[in-house]
């Protein structure tokens, strides 16, 4: 059986809204003698609505799931889905309410940008501090501070007081510490979202290598679904404080990006869809269809037929077509060009021929976008819609690239044609 590093077991966590008592023993009794009476509440600013002392919200609901040593796993929900409660939890930031956790190993985390810095303090004695805090001993701390300092990128100004670092300088040297220690679980908490793409990309090959050479458990928390995708073994997806799946990052990511309204049909109506602001909507997208299909998933190598449909205000005006591929966790794969639709005034429909040779087995979103560009590359946006999603499944057909998923997004492209001929000195 596999060794685990964490178990949550029938975990909730549940919160009183409202304030729990009054600023000052006066202003308790002026409220409790307001509501005796059924009369507004003297102590509540204008507009403010006082929640009753037992009106509760359960963050966490009956939560369950293991992780073993030395897995990378990512959890990810949408916001208010209970991640960064579940975390406070296993790091015992607080207890839960029901339920029991269960840890193998020493805890390092990162859940917010800084914590347990003090502001007047240098980055130097910061990094002293910081270390003391996550459990490090004075001469770990001293083992380990040229390489900390070294991988921060602050070392010119380690004698610095933090309160002067920028953001993203804080979160360097935090990050620097909590992963240098030698602890067997690390818990990252958004962590990454203010440092610079360098350091990000320096920061995840980090994780790699403890992860794979050191062996340590990793919890990692983020809304960029390229960096859990580039990072994470595996994923657990929270909805509502329970899990709504755990499994395969690339699913878990599609569970995540779900949206009802895509899902599991072959026609997409947009015509009463949202719209951004920048299209002047003289032309409007209705509809997409696959006409041939029953459900909107198709064998790698295969092609479909599908129709636009389209409502213009005039028949004067230039309509181009373009059609933006997206992978499921929203990162862009390519765009396809449509070329000059033929249209009248009112409805207008154009069928196109869809071919998958070019895309790997995944779930795909597909932005529509009618414009028209000028000489000078000025483009007039009419409009753009999230008209259809579709999955590319294993068929028989061999992909004509060998592939990595994790590294490289979602595009198989054909090798590059050599010429034959005399070689020539340039």
């Amino acid at each position: 059986m596999e060794e685990l590093a964490i178990r949550v077991e029938h975990v909730s966590k549940e919160y009183r809204l409202g304030a729990i008592g009054g600023a000052t023993l006066k202003g308790e009794i002026q409220s409790k003698i307001a509501k005796l009476f059924h009369k507004e509440d003297p102590n509540l600013m204008i507009g403010e609505t006082a929640h009753g002392k037992n009106e509760r919200f359960l963050a966490l609901n009956d939560l369950s799931f293991d992780i073993g040593k030395g897995e990378t796993v990512g959890i990810i929900g949408r916001n208010g889905a209970g991640k960064s409660t579940i975390l406070k939890l296993i790091c015992r930031v607080t207890s839960p309410t029901k339920g029991n956790i269960y840890l193998n190993g020493r805890i390092t985390s990162m859940l917010e940008v800084g914590t347990g810095f003090h502001p007047e303090l240098t980055g130097r004695e910061n990094v002293y501090l910081n270390g003391a805090i996550l459990g490090m001993s004075k001469a770990e701390i001293e083992k380990k501070f040229d390489e900390i300092v070294e991988f921060s990128e602050v070392g010119q100004f380690i004698d610095t007081p933090v309160k002067r670092y920028s953001s993203g300088m804080k979160v360097k040297l935090a990050f620097a510490v909590a992963s240098h220690l030698d602890s067997e679980i690390m818990i990252m908490d958004e962590v990454l979202a203010v440092g610079d793409v360098a350091f990000q990309n320096k920061c995840i090959d980090r994780m790699k290598k403890v992860a794979e050479e050191e062996g340590r458990t990793i919890l990692y928390v983020s809304h960029n679904m390229q960096t859990v995708k580039n990072l994470c073994n595996r994923c657990i997806v929270l909805s509502h404080g329970q899990v709504a799946y755990a499994g395969d990052t690339e699913e878990a990511i599609a569970v995540y990006m779900q949206d009802e309204n895509l899902d599991n049909t072959t026609f997409f109506d947009t015509s009463g869809a949202k719209r951004h602001p920048k299209c002047n909507q003289r032309h409007l997208l209705q509809n997409l269809h696959m006409y041939e299909s029953e459900k909107n998933s198709v064998a790698y190598g295969e092609t479909f037929p599908f129709r636009i449909t389209w409502k213009s205000e005039n028949d004067t005006e230039r309509v181009l077509m373009k059609m933006i591929i997206n992978g499921i966790d929203a990162s862009p794969v390519g765009v396809m060009f449509g070329g000059e639709l033929k249209q009248k005034e009112g409805l207008n429909s154009a069928e196109f021929r869809f071919d998958t040779s070019y895309l790997v087995p995944a779930k795909y979103t597909v932005d529509v976008i009618l414009y028209d560009q000028d000489k000078s590359g000025n483009i007039m946006f009419y409009d753009r819609a999230t008209a259809l999603r579709f999955t590319v499944e294993h068929g028989d057909k061999s992909l004509k690239l060998k592939h990595w998923f994790k590294d490289w997004g979602n595009a198989v492209l054909p090798c590059i044609e050599k010429i034959d001929g005399d070689d020539k000195n340039v």
